[in-house]
Protein backbone atom coordinates (compact mmCIF):
# COMPACT_ATOMS: atom_id res chain seq x y z
CA UNK A 1 0.00 0.00 0.00
CA UNK A 2 1.22 3.51 -0.83
CA UNK A 3 1.58 5.65 2.32
CA UNK A 4 -0.65 8.72 2.41
CA UNK A 5 -2.15 11.05 5.01
CA UNK A 6 -5.59 10.23 3.62
CA UNK A 7 -7.24 6.90 2.85
CA UNK A 8 -9.49 8.24 0.09
CA UNK A 9 -8.92 11.23 -2.20
CA UNK A 10 -11.60 12.23 -4.74
CA UNK A 11 -11.03 15.08 -7.20
CA UNK A 12 -13.79 16.25 -9.58
CA UNK A 13 -15.14 12.72 -10.01
CA UNK A 14 -17.78 12.23 -12.72
CA UNK A 15 -19.67 9.17 -13.90
CA UNK A 16 -22.02 9.30 -16.89
CA UNK A 17 -24.25 6.59 -18.32
CA UNK A 18 -25.08 7.95 -21.76
CA UNK A 19 -26.70 11.35 -21.20
CA UNK A 20 -27.40 10.63 -17.52
CA UNK A 21 -24.91 12.05 -15.01
CA UNK A 22 -24.97 9.73 -11.99
CA UNK A 23 -22.02 11.36 -10.18
CA UNK A 24 -21.44 15.03 -10.88
CA UNK A 25 -18.06 16.60 -10.07
CA UNK A 26 -17.53 15.32 -6.50
CA UNK A 27 -14.36 16.21 -4.56
CA UNK A 28 -13.48 15.20 -0.98
CA UNK A 29 -10.90 13.43 1.19
CA UNK A 30 -11.34 10.81 3.92
CA UNK A 31 -8.77 10.54 6.69
CA UNK A 32 -7.31 7.33 8.09
CA UNK A 33 -9.41 5.86 10.89
CA UNK A 34 -12.39 8.08 10.04
CA UNK A 35 -16.01 6.93 9.86
CA UNK A 36 -17.18 8.85 6.80
CA UNK A 37 -20.81 8.85 5.70
CA UNK A 38 -22.36 9.36 2.28
CA UNK A 39 -25.93 10.45 3.02
CA UNK A 40 -28.65 10.81 0.42
CA UNK A 41 -31.89 9.36 -1.00
CA UNK A 42 -32.02 6.32 -3.26
CA UNK A 43 -30.73 7.19 -6.73
CA UNK A 44 -28.56 10.07 -5.49
CA UNK A 45 -25.32 8.51 -6.77
CA UNK A 46 -23.98 7.01 -3.54
CA UNK A 47 -23.61 3.42 -4.73
CA UNK A 48 -22.16 4.51 -8.09
CA UNK A 49 -19.47 6.48 -6.25
CA UNK A 50 -18.69 3.52 -3.98
CA UNK A 51 -18.31 1.20 -6.98
CA UNK A 52 -15.86 3.58 -8.62
CA UNK A 53 -13.85 3.82 -5.39
CA UNK A 54 -13.76 0.02 -5.16
CA UNK A 55 -12.41 -0.28 -8.71
CA UNK A 56 -15.64 -1.86 -9.98
CA UNK A 57 -16.62 1.04 -12.27
CA UNK A 58 -14.33 3.27 -14.34
CA UNK A 59 -14.85 7.03 -13.82
CA UNK A 60 -15.90 9.07 -16.85
CA UNK A 61 -13.60 11.87 -15.73
CA UNK A 62 -11.85 13.17 -12.65
CA UNK A 63 -9.58 11.24 -10.34
CA UNK A 64 -9.87 9.08 -7.23
CA UNK A 65 -7.23 7.40 -5.09
CA UNK A 66 -7.91 4.70 -2.52
CA UNK A 67 -5.09 3.48 -0.25
CA UNK A 68 -2.76 5.53 -2.45
CA UNK A 69 -3.76 3.76 -5.70
CA UNK A 70 -5.54 5.34 -8.66
CA UNK A 71 -8.90 3.57 -9.03
CA UNK A 72 -8.88 3.82 -12.83
CA UNK A 73 -5.27 2.75 -13.43
CA UNK A 74 -4.76 0.23 -10.61
CA UNK A 75 -8.18 -1.24 -9.70
CA UNK A 76 -6.65 -4.60 -8.70
CA UNK A 77 -4.32 -2.90 -6.21
CA UNK A 78 -7.29 -1.01 -4.81
CA UNK A 79 -9.32 -4.19 -4.36
CA UNK A 80 -6.45 -5.88 -2.50
CA UNK A 81 -6.50 -3.11 0.11
CA UNK A 82 -10.20 -2.76 0.79
CA UNK A 83 -13.15 -4.65 2.18
CA UNK A 84 -16.54 -4.23 0.51
CA UNK A 85 -19.97 -5.02 1.88
CA UNK A 86 -23.07 -4.35 -0.21
CA UNK A 87 -26.66 -3.96 0.94
CA UNK A 88 -27.42 -7.48 -0.35
CA UNK A 89 -24.55 -8.85 1.78
CA UNK A 90 -22.97 -10.86 -1.12
CA UNK A 91 -23.28 -14.11 0.84
CA UNK A 92 -23.97 -17.59 -0.53
CA UNK A 93 -27.21 -18.59 1.18
CA UNK A 94 -26.90 -22.32 0.45
CA UNK A 95 -23.53 -22.55 2.23
CA UNK A 96 -22.91 -22.90 5.95
CA UNK A 97 -21.53 -19.98 7.95
CA UNK A 98 -18.08 -21.60 8.11
CA UNK A 99 -18.16 -22.38 4.38
CA UNK A 100 -18.86 -18.73 3.52
CA UNK A 101 -15.94 -17.66 5.70
CA UNK A 102 -13.59 -20.20 4.08
CA UNK A 103 -14.75 -19.17 0.60
CA UNK A 104 -14.13 -15.45 1.23
CA UNK A 105 -10.78 -16.22 2.82
CA UNK A 106 -9.82 -17.82 -0.48
CA UNK A 107 -11.25 -14.97 -2.54
CA UNK A 108 -9.24 -12.48 -0.51
CA UNK A 109 -6.09 -14.64 -0.75
CA UNK A 110 -5.66 -14.95 3.02
CA UNK A 111 -2.43 -16.87 3.65
CA UNK A 112 -3.04 -20.57 4.45
CA UNK A 113 -1.10 -20.40 7.72
CA UNK A 114 -3.41 -17.71 9.16
CA UNK A 115 -6.80 -18.72 7.69
CA UNK A 116 -7.88 -20.55 10.84
CA UNK A 117 -6.87 -17.64 13.05
CA UNK A 118 -8.66 -15.08 10.85
CA UNK A 119 -11.87 -17.16 10.72
CA UNK A 120 -11.83 -17.51 14.53
CA UNK A 121 -11.33 -13.75 14.78
CA UNK A 122 -14.21 -13.05 12.37
CA UNK A 123 -16.54 -15.43 14.25
CA UNK A 124 -15.68 -13.77 17.54
CA UNK A 125 -15.97 -10.24 16.14
CA UNK A 126 -19.39 -10.97 14.63
CA UNK A 127 -20.60 -12.91 17.69
CA UNK A 128 -21.26 -16.05 15.63
CA UNK A 129 -19.17 -18.59 17.55
CA UNK A 130 -21.14 -21.79 17.93
CA UNK A 131 -23.20 -21.02 14.80
CA UNK A 132 -20.59 -22.18 12.27
CA UNK A 133 -22.68 -25.03 10.82
CA UNK A 134 -25.93 -23.14 10.32
CA UNK A 135 -27.06 -22.68 6.71
CA UNK A 136 -26.58 -18.99 5.89
CA UNK A 137 -29.98 -18.63 4.22
CA UNK A 138 -31.71 -19.56 7.50
CA UNK A 139 -30.00 -16.83 9.55
CA UNK A 140 -31.93 -13.80 10.88
CA UNK A 141 -31.14 -10.53 9.11
CA UNK A 142 -28.89 -9.18 11.87
CA UNK A 143 -26.82 -12.39 11.93
CA UNK A 144 -26.42 -12.30 8.13
CA UNK A 145 -25.29 -8.71 8.40
CA UNK A 146 -22.59 -9.58 10.96
CA UNK A 147 -21.48 -12.57 8.88
CA UNK A 148 -21.19 -10.37 5.77
CA UNK A 149 -19.07 -7.92 7.74
CA UNK A 150 -16.87 -10.77 8.99
CA UNK A 151 -16.37 -12.00 5.42
CA UNK A 152 -15.52 -8.48 4.21
CA UNK A 153 -12.77 -7.97 6.78
CA UNK A 154 -11.18 -11.44 6.89
CA UNK A 155 -8.05 -10.08 5.23
CA UNK A 156 -7.97 -7.15 7.69
CA UNK A 157 -8.14 -4.38 5.08
CA UNK A 158 -7.16 -0.83 6.08
CA UNK A 159 -10.25 0.59 4.33
CA UNK A 160 -13.81 -0.76 4.47
CA UNK A 161 -16.61 0.29 2.11
CA UNK A 162 -20.15 -0.35 3.32
CA UNK A 163 -22.94 0.26 0.80
CA UNK A 164 -26.31 0.62 2.58
CA UNK A 165 -25.20 -2.08 5.06
CA UNK A 166 -28.18 -1.80 7.43
CA UNK A 167 -30.97 -1.79 4.83
CA UNK A 168 -33.79 -4.09 5.99
CA UNK A 169 -32.19 -4.79 9.39
CA UNK A 170 -34.05 -4.22 12.66
CA UNK A 171 -33.06 -1.22 14.85
CA UNK A 172 -31.34 -3.29 17.56
CA UNK A 173 -29.19 -5.14 15.02
CA UNK A 174 -28.44 -1.81 13.33
CA UNK A 175 -27.13 -0.35 16.60
CA UNK A 176 -25.05 -3.46 17.33
CA UNK A 177 -23.59 -3.23 13.83
CA UNK A 178 -22.54 0.37 14.41
CA UNK A 179 -20.87 -0.62 17.67
CA UNK A 180 -18.73 -3.03 15.62
CA UNK A 181 -17.95 -0.30 13.09
CA UNK A 182 -16.70 2.06 15.77
CA UNK A 183 -14.57 -0.68 17.33
CA UNK A 184 -12.89 -1.20 13.97
CA UNK A 185 -12.40 2.55 13.43
CA UNK A 186 -10.80 2.80 16.88
CA UNK A 187 -8.26 0.23 15.68
CA UNK A 188 -7.36 2.46 12.70
CA UNK A 189 -9.62 1.09 9.95
CA UNK A 190 -11.13 3.74 7.65
CA UNK A 191 -14.88 3.25 7.17
CA UNK A 192 -16.70 4.72 4.17
CA UNK A 193 -20.44 4.07 4.48
CA UNK A 194 -23.48 5.02 2.39
CA UNK A 195 -26.86 5.37 4.05
CA UNK A 196 -30.26 6.98 3.69
CA UNK A 197 -31.05 6.60 7.41
CA UNK A 198 -30.73 10.04 9.00
CA UNK A 199 -30.45 8.69 12.55
CA UNK A 200 -27.50 6.42 11.80
CA UNK A 201 -25.71 9.15 9.87
CA UNK A 202 -25.25 10.76 13.31
CA UNK A 203 -22.75 7.96 14.11
CA UNK A 204 -20.34 9.21 11.42
CA UNK A 205 -17.40 11.52 12.14
CA UNK A 206 -18.13 13.48 8.95
CA UNK A 207 -20.80 13.40 6.27
CA UNK A 208 -21.19 14.31 2.63
CA UNK A 209 -24.79 15.05 1.67
CA UNK A 210 -25.46 13.80 -1.88
CA UNK A 211 -28.42 14.87 -4.00
CA UNK A 212 -28.95 14.20 -7.72
CA UNK A 213 -25.31 13.20 -8.11
CA UNK A 214 -23.96 16.39 -6.56
CA UNK A 215 -22.38 16.93 -3.15
CA UNK A 216 -24.48 19.67 -1.52
CA UNK A 217 -22.66 19.82 1.85
CA UNK A 218 -19.71 18.38 3.75
CA UNK A 219 -18.98 18.45 7.48
CA UNK A 220 -19.63 16.89 10.87
CA UNK A 221 -23.26 16.15 11.77
CA UNK A 222 -23.20 19.08 14.21
CA UNK A 223 -21.75 21.46 11.61
CA UNK A 224 -24.34 20.47 9.00
CA UNK A 225 -27.23 20.99 11.41
CA UNK A 226 -25.87 24.31 12.65
CA UNK A 227 -24.96 25.82 9.28
CA UNK A 228 -27.75 24.64 6.99
CA UNK A 229 -30.70 26.45 8.56
CA UNK A 230 -30.81 30.15 7.68
CA UNK A 231 -32.88 31.25 10.67
CA UNK A 232 -34.62 29.53 13.60
CA UNK A 233 -36.73 26.36 13.55
CA UNK A 234 -40.30 26.02 14.79
CA UNK A 235 -42.38 22.88 15.30
CA UNK A 236 -46.06 23.38 14.48
CA UNK A 237 -48.63 20.71 15.32
CA UNK A 238 -51.94 21.28 13.59
CA UNK A 239 -54.59 19.59 11.47
CA UNK A 240 -54.98 19.80 7.66
CA UNK A 241 -51.23 19.87 7.08
CA UNK A 242 -51.39 20.50 3.34
CA UNK A 243 -53.67 23.51 3.72
CA UNK A 244 -51.63 24.74 6.70
CA UNK A 245 -48.43 24.62 4.62
CA UNK A 246 -50.00 26.77 1.91
CA UNK A 247 -51.24 29.31 4.46
CA UNK A 248 -47.99 29.49 6.41
CA UNK A 249 -46.04 30.32 3.26
CA UNK A 250 -48.05 33.57 3.20
CA UNK A 251 -46.75 34.65 6.63
CA UNK A 252 -44.00 37.24 5.99
CA UNK A 253 -41.45 35.90 8.52
CA UNK A 254 -41.74 32.24 7.38
CA UNK A 255 -38.85 31.31 5.07
CA UNK A 256 -39.62 27.62 4.51
CA UNK A 257 -42.17 24.96 5.50
CA UNK A 258 -41.81 21.16 5.38
CA UNK A 259 -43.83 18.20 6.66
CA UNK A 260 -42.14 16.06 9.32
CA UNK A 261 -44.32 13.14 10.39
CA UNK A 262 -47.63 14.53 11.64
CA UNK A 263 -46.30 18.07 12.16
CA UNK A 264 -44.65 20.93 10.28
CA UNK A 265 -41.14 22.35 10.61
CA UNK A 266 -40.84 26.05 9.80
CA UNK A 267 -37.72 28.11 9.20
CA UNK A 268 -38.39 31.63 10.53
CA UNK A 269 -36.49 34.82 11.24
CA UNK A 270 -37.41 34.94 14.93
CA UNK A 271 -39.18 32.01 16.62
CA UNK A 272 -40.53 33.96 19.60
CA UNK A 273 -41.88 36.80 17.49
CA UNK A 274 -43.41 34.58 14.79
CA UNK A 275 -45.18 32.06 17.06
CA UNK A 276 -48.12 34.38 17.83
CA UNK A 277 -48.53 35.33 14.17
CA UNK A 278 -48.57 31.65 13.14
CA UNK A 279 -51.32 30.81 15.65
CA UNK A 280 -53.37 33.83 14.61
CA UNK A 281 -53.03 33.14 10.89
CA UNK A 282 -53.92 29.43 11.06
CA UNK A 283 -56.82 29.96 13.47
CA UNK A 284 -58.11 32.70 11.22
CA UNK A 285 -58.39 30.12 8.43
CA UNK A 286 -60.19 27.56 10.60
CA UNK A 287 -57.15 25.34 11.18
CA UNK A 288 -56.81 23.90 14.69
CA UNK A 289 -53.37 24.55 16.16
CA UNK A 290 -51.73 22.45 18.88
CA UNK A 291 -48.14 22.87 20.04
CA UNK A 292 -45.91 25.54 18.52
CA UNK A 293 -42.37 25.45 19.89
CA UNK A 294 -38.75 26.23 18.96
CA UNK A 295 -36.71 23.07 18.23
CA UNK A 296 -33.14 22.19 17.32
CA UNK A 297 -32.59 21.16 13.70
CA UNK A 298 -32.05 17.49 12.90
CA UNK A 299 -30.02 16.07 10.04
CA UNK A 300 -33.28 15.62 8.18
CA UNK A 301 -33.97 19.34 8.56
CA UNK A 302 -30.46 20.08 7.31
CA UNK A 303 -30.87 17.76 4.33
CA UNK A 304 -34.25 19.23 3.37
CA UNK A 305 -32.87 22.78 3.64
CA UNK A 306 -29.74 22.04 1.62
CA UNK A 307 -31.47 20.10 -1.14
CA UNK A 308 -34.19 22.76 -1.39
CA UNK A 309 -31.49 25.40 -1.81
CA UNK A 310 -29.81 23.24 -4.48
CA UNK A 311 -33.05 22.76 -6.40
CA UNK A 312 -33.77 26.49 -6.28
CA UNK A 313 -30.34 27.26 -7.76
CA UNK A 314 -30.87 24.74 -10.57
CA UNK A 315 -34.21 26.34 -11.50
CA UNK A 316 -32.83 29.87 -11.74
CA UNK A 317 -32.31 31.08 -15.36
Amino acid sequence: MVESANSVVIDKLVKRFGDFVAVDNISLTVRKGEVFGFLGPNGAGKSTTIRMLCGLLTPTSGRAEVAGYDVARKPESVRQNIGYMSQKFSLYNDLKVIENLRLFAGLYSVAANVVGERIEWALSMSNLKGQENLITGTLPGGWKQRLALGCAVLHKPPILFLDEPTSGVDPISRRQFWDLIHQMAAEGVTIFVTTHYMEEAEYCNRLALIYRGKMVALGTPTELKRNSINGELLLVECDRLGEAMDELRKVPDVKDVAVFGNALHLVVENATKTETEIRRHLSGHGINVGRVAPIRPTLEDAFVALTTQGSAKEQRP
